[in-house]
């Protein structure tokens, strides 16, 4: 580049400093606008050309903006806009490391933390602070180290749009890979936020832990209980993410604790049970407190034909547990078909796979409704009466026993 034209750039690059230096809020926003619409999608050396070697001036600016108005709201979005255009740049090292240098991941957190802060302006908070954690695991690690966890997690569970909590939750699956310093707080923030109310960030959440569940080396035991709560949902979305974690985790340490569990909610105690907003609703009045525990019955139900299908060994280790007395009473609930559907074929799989269930099984049941039964195990509940509904849920069948007598002898 000749010296003439150097200085040219200069000189354009000084006048359009002091031009911002001097304007206000109307000015400034018009100055973003155009530099968004002229340099989107350039790379580091682009940008360099179009400041004549000099744009990290400008960075520097919009960053010292963007930390003296951020409380206020002024021109959030196109200032965050405008960051992304330098942090996103290919070859960006050096503007992240700037951006960095001046506190840059604190900024981006509290800015999460402001309750006034809009939804989409969280949301590109967020992906900004996901463009810095795939950089590198320092920086992962600098997000850690500055409550990110906390802050990410925080906006996720509060955030009312879908938009921010799949930004929450890409961050935090990013956080957690290439991470072995922070992976573990990570991951049981994820478990922790299986508590959040709303249904979106729970089937978010749920997949983010799939993912991240295949690398923790160690699965803690407290993801349990709060997983299997999730099976009261009222959204098939949810259920389905539940069940499909539980499979997973048959892989790990948990996995006996998971099968124990899901067979104890087939007989699901009904104290203290807490109501789902949709039945504080005038319409559901009469719908009883039983309601969320009688879903879970089912997706119980659900989820352990499943895993039975899939493992023959899990089969045998359920039976050994005690699953089909308890498939027997789930299917005399006759307040709830589903459940009565979903054990029914749960029960079906045990009986004709193991001749010593089908026998136990006809007994507990009677010939008559054992043949009907068999006929189409999924319509079942259509015909099964009072008495025989009192049956189920008073049966004592104990194959566990037997078996266990049966392995003795051999």
């Amino acid at each position: 580049m000749s010296s003439s034209v150097e200085q040219t750039a200069g000189r354009r690059l000084m006048a359009f400093l002091r031009e911002w230096d001097r304007g206000g809020e109307r000015v400034r926003r018009r100055m973003l606008l155009s530099f968004m619409s002229n340099n989107s999608g350039k790379t580091s050396p682009e940008l360099e050309l179009e400041f004549a070697q000099a744009a990290s001036l400008f960075l520097s600016r919009i960053t010292a903006w963007i930390r003296l108005t951020y409380m206020f709201g002024t021109c959030l979005d196109l200032q965050l806009k405008a960051l992304g255009v330098f942090l996103s740049a290919t070859s960006n090292h050096r503007y992240v490391m700037e951006f960095l240098e001046v506190g840059g991941v604190l900024t981006l957190l509290e800015i999460l933390g402001q309750k006034q802060t809009k939804e989409l302006d969280k949301a590109q908070a967020l992906h900004l602070l996901n463009i810095i954690s795939n950089t590198g695991r320092k920086n992962k690690e600098l997000i850690c180290e500055s409550y990110g966890v906390r802050a990410v997690a925080e906006c996720l569970a509060q955030s009312g749009s879908e938009v921010t909590q799949r930004a929450a939750s890409t961050l935090l699956e990013s956080l957690a890979q290439g991470n072995p310093s922070y992976q573990q707080q990570v991951y049981k923030g994820l478990i922790a936020l299986l508590a959040c109310s709303c249904p979106k960030a729970q089937q978010l959440v749920l997949q983010t832990l799939r993912t991240v569940q295949s690398t923790v080396k160690t699965t803690h035991p407290a993801i349990v209980e709060p997983l299997l709560n999730l099976l009261r949902s009222f959204h098939l979305e949810v259920q389905y993410e539940v069940i499909e974690l539980i499979v997973e985790l048959q892989q790990t340490e948990v996995r006996t604790d998971v099968l124990r569990a899901l067979i104890t909610l087939l007989k699901p105690a009904r104290k203290g049970v807490q109501k789902h907003k949709i039945l504080q609703a005038p319409e559901m009045k009469k719908m009883t407190d039983s309601l969320p525990l009688f879903v879970q019955q089912a997706a119980a139900a659900k989820a352990l034909r499943i895993l039975a299908e899939g493992s023959q060994e899990t089969s045998e280790e359920l039976v050994h547990l005690g699953v089909v007395h308890h498939l027997l009473y789930a299917m005399g609930n006759q307040e709830h078909a589903d459940t009565q559907k979903q054990a029914s074929l749960a029960l079906e799989h045990f009986v004709r796979l193991y001749p010593v269930v089908e026998e136990h099984v006809r007994t507990a049941m009677g010939p008559a409704l054992f043949t009907s039964f068999m006929h189409n195990a999924e319509l079942l509940y259509l015909s099964v009466d009072e008495v025989q509904a009192d049956i189920l849920l008073s049966n004592r069948v104990n194959i566990s026993r037997e078996l266990e007598e049966q392995n003795a002898e051999s």
